[in-house]
């Protein structure tokens, strides 16, 4: 699981690449959530677009990623998310949690 940050327009995106599946750079993503909140930029887009897999502790750790930004007033939105992940998210339920957006410039204008 790796990623990369970087702010655009008016959030911070967060782009996943690989496989999403835990591991030491869960902690990191989520070092990246508070540091936002501490700056005070509570919009997060989370960007799946180049992300083959995800297991259910790579769902888990976006819908702690969710609950962190919400619980500080903010918001995390999904961009690039593939057919196939939003069967899953379909499947778990979780499309009626995550604010799905085809990529992150329709992701960045909803907020």
């Amino acid at each position: 699981m790796k990623f990369t940050t970087k702010d655009i327009y008016n959030a911070v995106v967060i782009k996943f690449k690989g496989q999403l599946v835990g591991g030491p750079e869960a902690e990191d993503f989520h070092k990246v959530l508070s540091d936002s909140i501490a700056a005070g930029k509570k919009n997060v887009i989370v960007d799946l677009s180049d992300v083959g897999f995800v297991n259910s502790t790579g769902i888990g750790i976006v819908v702690r990623g969710y609950t962190t930004m919400k619980e500080a007033g903010g918001a995390l939105k999904l961009a690039g998310v593939t057919n196939k992940l939003e069967g899953l998210l379909s499947v778990t339920k979780l499309t009626s949690v995550f604010e799905l957006h085809k990529d992150v410039d329709e992701a960045s204008k909803s907020f």
